[in-house]
């Protein structure tokens, strides 16, 4: 999501973009002694960055498989590429409810119109991802079957939605069980082409058509030859196997890199929309798995950047369940007798399953998430995946001399003292540098809007969110975002006599299933006097309360169930507050 000059959203989910290094800060010019004390305007707000971070999420479970929530920031030891690294940002997350405060509402009431009590306002968003572009029927049939017992089942804070790697087929985040249900049962596989299986001679997997091309392996083209020749008779010589082989093989590696890609392209967008999410986020990737080659390992490890920043969790189920050695199916039919052939082509069989299934275990173990394989019980599965852990560590550090080279660097993780109950750790296994950073402009505006697709209360900045609505008619409605916030807390600069500081506030509305409708930013430019200074942070005379300063944002809606999310940023602290308050209009 992008903000517009005018201070007003598109509706495009926020892009995420890399943090730059600290910008130098240059002397202050001076200020007009006749510049007005307080401005306010719509337009972005230009902040200093903070440092590059690379996020680390860790997930630590005892010897039970339990997850550990007991541990601090001096507990961890973080490593990149083998040299120990500073820990400069560290956050304890617990999965839970976080129930939203219901708004004070106004004065301005019309008769009749009591506020309502808690609405049932979202705090998690599970978005199931159908790879059905990869998927075998009767195993998306079984998988599709088993997700829909678990949206049977989903809590009333709680908004499903669901994706497919083909475009086709889905409906987005709502807690309507009959229209999840209906598009469920629409859901059909979509290979881009059929390069392999029955009637396809010879079967050539894209592990193998990568082996053929890519890797030269002699082994794959005299296995994919006899199995040409088995097929067309005992004519066809090697010589004239080869060519068709290499032929088909390219065919097969072209489409498989295409599939590959459209699937990490639908993945990584999805997480672009789940992070316009206010709540919890997950991602259930269903899917065989797919074997991604080296080209893409930087997209893989893009899309866990993002997924990390916008706390995303992705977890995995391989829909193929208990997976059967081909050496014991009696299902696969050598078109060859020879032991030898079917032990070799077998023997690719496995390899191809395994590397199908990196995929789903990458995207996991990266973000959080857990990984539900070899196992037929896919009710387990769904109803294992769809919890999030109870606790997890976020761990933020800032590479030293990092060359913008796309490079992959390593990490590990290891904990400290050496606990005397076994424990296992679940962390990232490395990033990749990147090529360029982007503007002060794009990360400041980044940060911002992931405080407010978040449900985080963050509480830097001493403010205060307080909301009224006014219903004018059964069809129309206004709801006022009013913030207080206290000056005597700001950490104002003091220029030639003024003191300085400019806040951006950010006031959003989102719908019943968490959906983001308007919003609306300001920038306030405080020069103020000391004198003036001094009067608003002394008490009230009459009240003998702290005094404050007072913004409100006004919004036009139809009587409903709304969110309203207030993020305030200070440019000389780098400071945030961020608050949630829930508003129902009957």
């Amino acid at each position: 999501m992008s903000l517009t000059i005018a201070g007003v959203w598109s509706q495009t989910p926020p892009p995420s973009t890399p943090t730059p290094p600290t910008q130098t800060v240059t002397p202050a010019a001076p200020v007009d002694k006749n510049a007005p004390e307080m401005s306010t305007k719509d337009a972005p707000a230009l902040f200093k960055t903070r440092v590059n971070l690379v996020m680390v999420p860790v997930v630590v479970r005892d010897a039970k498989g339990v997850t550990v929530g007991t541990y601090t920031k001096d507990n961890f030891l973080l490593f990149d590429r083998g040299k120990p690294q500073e820990i400069i940002k560290f956050t304890v997350e617990k999965s839970g409810d976080k129930g939203t405060k219901e708004a004070q509402t106004a004065d301005n009431l019309t008769p009749g119109a009591d506020p309502a009590g808690p609405p049932d306002i979202p705090e998690r968003f599970l978005a199931y991802l159908f790879d059905d572009i990869h998927l075998q029927f009767s195993d998306l049939v079984r998988a599709r079957d088993a997700a829909g017992r678990r949206i049977a089942a989903m809590p009333k804070t709680e908004r499903a939605a669901i994706f497919t790697t083909s475009g086709q087929d889905q409906i987005d985040f709502t807690d309507d069980q009959e229209k999840l249900h209906e598009t469920l049962l629409r859901i059909r596989t979509r290979p881009i082409s059929q390069r392999s299986g029955p009637g396809v001679c010879p079967d050539i997997s894209y592990y193998m058509a990568d082996q053929i091309i890519n890797k030269y392996d002699p082994q794959s083209i005299s296995l994919a030859s006899q199995e040409y020749i088995a097929c067309t008779g005992p004519n066809t010589t090697t010589q004239q196997a080869q060519p068709v082989v290499q032929g088909m093989a390219q065919q097969v590696l072209s489409v498989g890199q295409q599939e590959t890609r459209v699937s990490l392209s639908v993945l990584k967008e999805l997480v672009r929309r789940m992070s316009a999410m206010p709540g919890q986020r997950m991602i259930v990737l269903t899917s065989p798995g797919f074997l991604t080659l080296a080209d893409e390992q930087p997209d893989k490890s893009d899309i866990i950047d993002r997924a990390i920043h916008a706390n995303v969790m992705i977890s995995s189920l391989d829909a193929r369940g208990l997976w059967v050695d081909p050496m014991v199916d009696a299902s696969q039919s050598g078109r060859t007798n020879t032991t030898a052939f079917m032990s070799l082509k077998q023997s690719y069989d496995r390899l191809s399953a395994s590397s199908q299934a990196d995929i789903l275990s990458e995207m996991a173990y990266g973000t959080g998430g857990t990984t539900f394989q070899n196992n037929n019980d896919l009710d387990a599965g769904f109803r294992q995946l769809t919890v999030a852990p109870e606790y997890y560590y976020v761990l933020g550090f800032s590479p030293q001399n990092l060359k913008l080279d796309g490079s992959f660097h390593s990490l590990k993780v290891t904990v400290k003292p050496v606990p005397s109950a076994a424990v296992a750790l679940q962390a990232r296994k490395g990033y990749y540098a990147p090529k360029r950073l982007s503007s002060a402009a794009e990360t400041a505006k980044e940060e911002i809007e992931e405080a407010v697709f978040s449900r985080e209360d963050v509480t830097e900045l001493p403010i205060q969110l307080h909301t009224q609505f006014f219903k004018s008619s059964d069809k129309d409605a206004s709801i006022a975002v009013i913030c207080n916030i206290d000056p005597k807390r700001v950490p104002f600069r003091k220029v030639d006599g003024r003191n300085l500081d400019v806040l951006t506030i950010v006031s959003a509305v989102f719908d019943r299933n968490g959906n983001f409708m308007t919003g609306m930013q300001k920038t306030v430019d405080l020069k103020l006097k000391d004198e003036t200074l001094v009067k608003l942070t002394s008490p009230a005379a009459s009240s003998g309360s702290p005094r404050t300063l007072s913004l409100k944002s006004n919004f036009s809606v139809a009587p409903g169930t709304y969110m309203v999310r207030l993020v305030v940023r200070d440019s000389e602290g780098q400071l945030m507050s961020a608050l949630s308050s829930a508003v129902v209009i009957q």
